[in-house]
């Protein structure tokens, strides 16, 4: 056996090993009631199914391509009346605070259901975890408070995430790929806070949402060394709504155009910029904004991968149903042997997906965004100590001090070959889980072959749901690249990343 400084050695050595006990080192760590309490929203997912989605689903498909102008004001009220707006708010913010692993276990049950209704409620928590990273916690608190007060009137406030621009597609995900885009979101400096003209695209919820978390670039030729993050609230004066996209997939979830003429954004709306950072930060602010990117990225392409599982799952749930009630000559099809093969690599392809997102989930937990509130002592206090405690301490996040203390935790201290892997892993789970669901669509037609393309059987609509996975929250084939820079390329100093030195881009 090897002694522990040669164990260390060896390790640091090939950082490539970095992600081999991601799960092994996260379990003993693991707080015993996150177990319970993921299971207990599992089964609070399956009852929203069974209740809300199934009766409804492809009525509520059809009636988007009758009406393409439809909004989904009912589905968001019903989602809001299960308190799935607050379910992952902490509750130092008034939400009801469940550990945030949890989200992606429940968004994957209803994804096997309806991958549109779970983006109509998973998209809110993109929102929600822009502000987190941004360790703003002042504008976070602002606006989460409303979340929490809206849910109580029976009137949602959710916030949406914008940052697709028209004309820079996937570049804008990468903050060594925006200055090949061309970006068309400005905003320039004013007293007080920022004028901002352009268009952002594709933004899920944004006709329904009260806020808009979104970036703009202050240098419209150095777009990497000027992004900022802000947010607006609806009615907000220059700030307006224009198409709805007639899409293919996802019909239920609106994905808006969302326009900004002369937009003024006050300091108190700002999210993050290096002017308002540089006196929490030692920090350059490319490097300031492409660590709050990675963040952020790292918790919710998580998310993505659950929604693809839940279509996966969805898709061997309908082929073996089919399977169990369709007779070919004289036998069952589950009971012919090229059938439960499929059915077995169906089953796989789920299995490898949610360990995937689980995976990108430890890697959150023990070296990302996760840690602090998944700590054994910091996640007891939180999920037991009384709300009026909560109430009292609330006002303290308003300080400066607090966005201080998270921007010095994890902007200064967090080291960068945690960034890397919490980055490579959730990459990693993006692209893998998205395939999986597409293929699990694929095979369940090649079993249920023309009644598989009726719309009442529900598996076209899957394959429709499905295919925008492979392309948003940064396309499959950007993702295998932002894997091979974290997690492969700092092994290999010869290696280059979009043209450029590996060890200079990380």
């Amino acid at each position: 056996m090897i002694t522990g400084s040669e164990m260390k050695a060896l390790l640091n050595r090939f950082p490539k090993f970095e992600d081999s006990c991601i799960g092994l080192e996260y379990a003993p760590r693991l707080p015993k009631g996150i177990v319970g309490e993921t299971k207990e929203l599992i089964a609070y997912a399956r009852k929203f199914n069974d209740e809300v989605i199934r009766p409804r689903v492809l009525v509520l498909d059809r009636e988007t391509f009758e009406d393409p102008g439809y909004l989904p004001h009912d589905i968001m009220k019903t989602a809001s009346d299960w308190g799935f707006y607050t379910m992952w708010v902490p509750r130092l913010f008034g939400g009801r605070g469940k550990n945030l692993p949890s989200l992606t276990y429940t968004i994957e049950e209803i994804s096997a259901a309806c991958a549109g209704i779970a983006n109509v409620i998973g998209v809110h928590f993109l929102g929600v975890t822009s502000l987190m990273t941004s360790f703003n916690m002042k504008l976070t608190a602002k606006i989460l408070k409303e979340t929490v007060e809206g849910e109580k009137k029976g009137e949602p406030c959710l916030i949406s995430f914008g940052l697709t621009e028209p004309m820079a597609g996937t570049d804008v995900e990468e903050m060594d790929l925006v200055d090949r885009g061309k970006v068309v979101t400005h905003a320039k400096r004013v007293d007080g806070g920022y004028l901002v003209n352009g268009r952002k695209v594709f933004i899920s919820m944004g006709h329904m949402s009260e806020w808009t978390a979104f970036y703009a670039y202050t240098d419209m030729k150095k777009p990497s060394k000027s992004m900022i993050g802000l947010a607006v609230r609806k009615g907000t004066k220059g700030f307006s709504l224009g198409r709805h996209e007639d899409k293919m997939g996802q019909r239920v979830c609106p994905a808006s155009e969302i326009i900004f003429e002369d937009c003024f954004i006050p300091d108190e709306d700002v999210m993050i910029d290096s002017y308002s950072m540089k006196k929490f930060t030692k920090k350059s602010a490319d490097a300031i904004m492409m660590r709050h990117i990675d963040y952020l990225a790292s918790a919710t392409k998580a998310g993505v991968c659950a929604i693809s599982v839940g279509v996966a799952r969805g898709a061997l749930e309908d082929a073996i149903k089919y399977a169990s009630e369709t007779t070919v000559a004289g036998r069952l099809l589950i009971n012919h042997e090229w059938v439960q093969c499929i059915l077995a690599e169906m089953y796989k392809n789920v299995i490898l997906g949610r360990l995937a997102y689980t995976e990108a989930n430890n890697a959150n937990a023990h070296r990302g965004t996760y840690e602090m509130l998944q700590v054994k002592p910091a996640y007891y206090y939180l999920k037991y100590m009384p709300d009026a405690y909560f109430r009292m301490i609330a006002p303290m996040l308003e300080k400066p001090f607090s966005t201080w203390a998270m921007s010095k935790m994890y902007l200064d201290r967090k080291p960068d070959k945690d960034v890397f892997l919490t980055s490579g892993m959730s990459s990693l789970a993006k692209f893998a889980g998205s395939d999986f669901g597409i293929r699990n669509c694929q095979l369940a037609l090649e079993i249920m072959g023309q009644e598989g393309l009726r719309h009442d059987r529900g598996m076209e609509k899957r394959l429709r749901d499905c295919k925008v996975l492979q392309i948003y929250e940064g396309s499959n084939q950007m993702n295998r690249v932002a894997l091979f820079k974290n997690l492969i390329a700092p092994s290999y100093p010869q290696a280059r990343v979009w043209g450029e030195s590996a060890r200079e881009v990380l």
